[in-house]
């Protein structure tokens, strides 16, 4: 990926990582459209930079990518990175029958929103001269948080997604892995302020370091997040699975008690 010059399209813009990362390549000379279901909050983050676009997009909605993607190519035909990052995660409990809506929900922004933003630009990607598609995992893709156990499996396939993508489109696309650690965002409830989290600021800091970078590393993993990414290779899943587990608890019932 270039270092800069370049046109990305950030999904899940208005907030959190999202925006971080869209205000720190905007900074380094990129032109950045982003996109997400309120304008309000697009237009909050794109504020007093000229070089960040807005542009609401549902991607629960297949209709609505079509036309989004249609859209896009034709208002800004240099774009050659595509940032899959939105996404949604919620707890559940799995101990008896339920409402499967957040699950429904999950499955189809986490899981089916790249796939099908993908499949909507690939044709426009593949004419590009340095297209990357970045796509935003989580640590969770290699160890389970058993709380948001679909969250969780959402990121494994599209860790997985992500390999196949890579290797069909060699030579063509250049395909990224950014899989996050816990992050310090309103991704769920209590979160922006959960102790043990990393700082957003120091996340987004770090991965747009390892963006500058030549050649771009294939993933991208800040330190934190290396404790749950190796685990298997290490031996250590069921041990750090536990720990995971005991952690992830005891972090959430701390940011509650605040």
């Amino acid at each position: 990926m270039k270092t800069s010059g370049n046109t990305i399209l950030m999904t899940g813009g208005g907030s959190g990582i999202g925006e971080a990362l869209a205000h720190r390549f905007h900074d380094r000379g990129d032109t950045v459209i982003i996109a997400g279901r309120r304008q309000d909050a697009l237009d909050r983050a794109a504020a007093g930079r000229e070089r960040i676009h807005t542009v609401t997009l549902d991607v629960e909605d297949a209709a609505a990518v079509d036309a989004f993607a249609e859209r896009i190519v034709a208002d800004f035909p240099a774009l050659n990175v595509l940032f899959n990052n939105a996404g949604i995660m919620k707890f559940e409990d799995l101990t008896g029958r339920r409402d499967l809506s957040d699950a429904d929900a999950t499955l189809a922004i986490n899981v089916l929103g790249p796939i099908r933003l993908t499949n909507a630009l690939i044709d426009h990607l593949s004419g590009q001269p340095d297209a990357t598609i970045v796509n935003v995992t989580s640590g969770l893709a290699f160890v389970p948080l058993v709380a948001a156990p679909t969250y969780s499996a959402t990121k494994a396939a599209i860790h997985s997604y992500t390999l196949s993508l890579r290797t069909q489109l060699d030579g063509k696309v250049e395909i990224i892995e950014l899989a996050p650690p816990g992050v310090q965002t309103d991704l769920t409830p209590g979160q922006a302020n959960r102790p043990g989290y990393m700082p957003l600021e120091a996340f987004a800091d770090a991965v747009v370091a390892q963006f500058a970078q030549q050649p771009t590393p294939k993933e991208i993993l800040v330190d934190e997040v290396q404790f749950l990414r190796q685990a298997e290779r290490e031996g250590r899943f069921d041990e750090t699975l536990a720990t995971l587990t005991k952690r992830a608890a005891e972090q959430r019932a701390a940011g509650d008690a605040h």
